[in-house]
């Protein structure tokens, strides 16, 4: 008889205990923490790492858009302008290369009007324009490689925040359950997190950037070129 009312209070119990379960399984179900929460609990360290996530994909578009047009197919103009060239007309050709509004029509514009001189000085005048036209690609790239050193710094900064934090909490509670040292967790992993993801993208995105720059300073280089064969072809 003892035995059965033991099985009996055993039975009672598991069901006192499934159903506690339950309900406590149940209840932090509806209180999810969402995208946006997580991103405030970094506190203020976040500002400067949202920042600096907003500057970096601000320089990234503008300057995608800007070196891919200087990267369009300029093979039309150098086939005008050796067409202007052979039938005498120069100033058509300069005409068109001004027309083009490209780092190409500018750089086989400064060569035009140095014709007459030495093939030495023409060389010189496009390859200086060069330069100046490939600095103006560059512009603000070396931006997105400052960020990709910054972000991480401003994380470890929120880590060390972080840490702080928590022994501060418990200095001030005297107590070291889990509910004290969660502001400073949250503090601690949210912004380590943000700084390192901020500044991979940052990383990556200002070598997309380089590889675009280097394929446009190869296919000048090439034009230009194919611009002084144009020009010596008749003392050949």
């Amino acid at each position: 008889m003892s035995l059965l009312l033991q099985i009996t209070d055993t039975a009672h119990k598991i069901a006192d205990t499934v159903k506690n379960l339950s309900q406590t399984g149940t209840a932090p179900a509806g209180d999810t923490l969402r995208f946006g929460d997580l991103l405030v609990k970094g506190g203020v360290i976040m500002i400067p790492i949202g920042i600096l996530a907003i500057l970096g994909l601000v320089i990234f578009f503008e300057r995608y858009f800007t070196i891919r047009k200087a990267s369009k197919d300029e093979a039309n103009l150098i086939m005008q302008v050796r067409s202007s060239i052979h039938t005498g007309n120069l100033e058509s050709a300069i005409a068109i290369c001004r027309n083009s509004n490209s780092p190409l029509g500018r750089m086989l514009q400064k060569g035009l009007l140095r014709i007459g001189r030495p093939i030495k000085d023409i060389e010189g005048a496009i390859e200086n324009i060069g330069k100046l036209e490939v600095a103006k690609l560059e512009k603000n790239i070396g931006i997105l490689g400052i960020i990709a050193g910054i972000a991480p710094m401003f994380g470890f900064l929120g880590t060390i925040y972080g840490v702080i934090k928590i022994f501060y909490d418990i200095a001030q509670s005297g107590n070291l359950s889990i509910g004290v040292i969660s502001g400073g967790l949250y503090v601690k992993m949210v912004t380590a997190a943000a700084g390192l993801f901020v500044g991979m993208i940052a990383y990556i995105l200002y070598h997309i950037l380089n590889m675009m720059v280097d394929k446009v300073i190869l296919k000048l280089e090439t034009d230009a070129i194919e611009f002084i064969d144009l020009l010596e072809e008749p003392s050949k």
